[in-house]
């Protein structure tokens, strides 16, 4: 078994059984059934924005460490994190759409990824928000196959 089973396995009791609450089972339907279609359409609404971000990211990466040594290479790996995020988000679709469970895998790693870059940039609602969208990640694994 690799790592990331592993971690899978160590967190699904986290976010499943033992979860402060369970979200009801048609919201979780609905939330399988709608899902790809609200992540494409936000997929292709932000693709200027992101490449718009991605040039001026590049182009303000040398400032960033002005900042401190601390600041450039927290922004660095943030930058980094959110684009592969991105990338998995967006090679997750297919199998999102054809429920199957490799769509899930995707989602789910490009989600730790969002907690993990909200980590580097010490945003707390957006490790809270990762951390509530993992638990509804976990909530409907099941429905893929």
């Amino acid at each position: 078994m690799n790592q990331s089973a592993m971690l899978e396995t160590e967190l699904a009791p986290l976010f499943t059984v033992n979860a402060p609450f369970q979200f009801p089972v048609n919201f979780r339907e609905g939330f399988v059934k709608y899902w790809p279609i609200v992540s494409l359409v936000l997929l292709l609404l932000t693709l200027p924005a992101i490449l718009v971000f991605l040039g001026i990211g590049a182009a303000l990466m040398p400032v960033s460490f002005l900042g401190g040594i601390g600041s450039g290479i927290g922004y660095t790996v943030t930058m980094i994190l959110s684009v592969i995020g991105l990338v998995l988000g967006a090679l997750a679709l297919p199998g999102l759409f054809n429920r199957k469970r490799s769509g899930w895998v995707l989602s789910y790693y490009a989600q730790l990824l969002s907690i993990l870059s909200s980590l580097f940039s010490f945003s707390i609602i957006g490790i809270l928000l990762g951390l509530l969208f993992l638990m509804l990640l976990f909530q409907v694994r099941d429905y893929y196959r």
